[in-house]
């Protein structure tokens, strides 16, 4: 068994190439390095740099490695530059999965793990949120995950493919401070990046419906999803019949921006007293993963807390940002 991972050598793909690999898995890691990096991945894992819309270097791949199952990670995921790239995020996100969904049935693969988001639900009205939550994405992003589900789960109908849609909720953390995230679009790297330029951390609405008025997320360890990865492509390979699984990626738990501020103080040793800033449109009050459905189905479940997730990101971020911790 080989699976190819597309998007490889990005943030969350690295983690997950590491894992399943460190557990004995046959992986190699397809990667345009538009944000990924190559000294991510051990010498032991192969990869070819190219993108999911050459379709020539899909087929090549996949049969030069013998793959027989993906884990596709590869595509854009900023909310913001979505919504002013809605032509590119469809391209790279919807017709990147078609080509490559079209490589896959062709070349027999028979397993096929998606990456998609929370951001499948938009502003949901219930809490925690199950996978039978309805799902109106706000933004182009979202929109394109959910397509993707679509076409995934169609693909495995009519092509007799295992497959699985993972929805994570918020990554943060690191599991080895060279692997971690190296933008400043997530939540900790956006607080240790202001705080590093010596500005206040901002806070998006302080009046919502919930007990300190700040938004309440769910945060997932990117070590705990990569292993969820695992888990999951591991059901794949070992069923009898295809089929597909839909699951939530997340803790169940939920930490409040104000809470996650304060916690960013204690690990960075910096007095962080945020600005308050008018809300963000489409922010909802709450959005806390429903993890029955993953507990129950495969008896998977997140170990690491959300202090972990803030130290591990801040020793990542001084890796990066030498002089970030001399205040």
């Amino acid at each position: 068994m080989t699976w190819l991972i597309t998007g490889g050598a990005g943030y969350i793909g690295a983690h997950v190439a590491r894992a399943m690999a460190a557990a004995g898995e046959s992986v190699v890691v397809l990667d345009d390095m538009s944000t990924g990096f190559a000294d991510r991945l051990p010498q032991e894992i192969p990869y070819v740099q190219g993108t999911v819309l050459d379709r020539e270097l899909l087929d090549r791949t996949l049969a030069e490695h013998g793959v027989t199952g993906v884990v596709h990670l590869a595509g854009k995921k900023q909310v913001g530059q979505s919504v002013e790239q809605p032509l590119g995020y469809y391209r790279e996100n919807v017709h990147g999965l078609t080509v490559l969904l079209e490589a896959v049935v062709q070349a027999g693969v028979r397993n096929f793990l998606f990456s998609s988001s929370a951001a499948v639900y938009g502003v949901p009205e219930v809490d925690p949120i199950p996978e039978s939550a309805p799902c109106a994405p706000i933004n182009p992003y979202g929109e394109t995950k959910l397509a993707g589900e679509w076409l995934v789960r169609a693909a495995g109908r009519a092509h007799s493919l295992s497959t699985a849609c993972l929805r994570y909720f918020n990554v943060a953390g690191t599991a080895r401070p060279e692997l971690s995230d190296t933008g400043v679009s997530n939540i900790i790297p956006m607080f240790f990046d202001r705080i590093t330029r010596g500005e206040e951390p901002r806070i998006f609405g302080d009046d919502y419906p919930t007990p300190d008025g700040t938004c309440v997320r769910d945060y997932i360890h990117v070590s705990d999803l990569a292993d969820a990865h695992l888990t999951v492509a591991r059901r794949l390979t070992a069923q009898q019949t295809p089929g597909d699984l839909t699951v939530n990626i997340g803790r169940g738990v939920g930490v409040s921006v104000r809470e996650l501020a304060s916690l960013v103080s204690e690990v960075t040793g910096r007095t962080v007293d945020p600005v308050v800033e008018p809300r963000r449109p489409g922010d909802a009050a709450k959005a806390v993963a429903s993890v029955a459905l993953i507990g129950e189905e495969l008896g998977w479940r997140a170990t690491h807390g959300v202090r972990e997730m803030v130290e591990s990101a801040w020793e990542g971020w001084r890796l990066r940002h030498p002089g970030a911790g001399e205040f």
